[in-house]
């Protein structure tokens, strides 16, 4: 990534994080996405493909245009502009929601554990055969590991700790079902040591 900036926003009695960056050169997207309690709310991209290969490319430019839309999103969000969007600008509302089952023990120096439960949105009842697919964003590979829920919404994914690149680690969940979509981030505050 060229670049990145990450804000939490107080909006009345709420926080939210939002968070832009550069996907780089291999995928030239700005992405900025608003978070609570770790679920994403709101996502707005930019392709800016067309600016990358023109002759008036800098890298400055790309700071500012990250820059630039990073401090949109905050705007539109303390304003109440996002609210109108919906939820993470979908066209269809978000059915599902991912939940962690075990928040203090998924993450060990060689291994992550991940105990999850789909529930719907609507009435809180599991929703089984969900495919949930985890990735550690910041690792040298990028691995998905999948797996699906069973008839109480629950699935296991266990991996080896990949290994790590440079910048900011989280981990990346993502499930899909007939009822909708939802994805959650576990940011990995300081990554654990493993031997090369």
């Amino acid at each position: 990534m060229a670049s990145g900036f990450n804000t939490d926003v107080r909006v009345g009695d709420a926080v939210f994080h939002v968070q832009t960056e550069d996907r780089g050169p291999s995928r030239p997207v700005i992405d900025t996405m608003v978070y609570q309690s770790g679920r994403v709310l709101y996502r707005r991209t930019f392709d800016y493909k067309h600016f990358a290969e023109s002759s008036e490319f800098t890298h400055e430019g790309l700071r500012e245009r990250v820059e630039e839309q990073h401090r949109a999103v905050i705007e539109d969000l303390r304003s109440g502009a996002l609210e109108s969007e919906g939820p993470s600008g979908a066209e269809e509302p978000l059915g599902i929601q991912v939940q962690l089952l075990n928040p203090d023990s998924w993450l060990t120096a060689s291994s992550i554990s991940l105990n999850l439960e789909i529930l719907r949105r609507k009435d809180q009842r599991p929703e089984s055969g969900a495919v949930v697919e985890a990735l550690v964003e910041g690792s040298l590979d990028e691995k998905r590991h999948a797996g699906e829920t069973d008839d109480r919404g629950r699935v296991q994914i266990r991996f080896p700790m990949p290994q790590l690149g440079k910048g900011g680690l989280a981990v990346v969940i993502q499930a899909k079902a007939q009822a909708g979509k939802d994805e959650m981030r576990l940011v990995m505050r300081s990554a654990p040591k493993v031997s090369p």
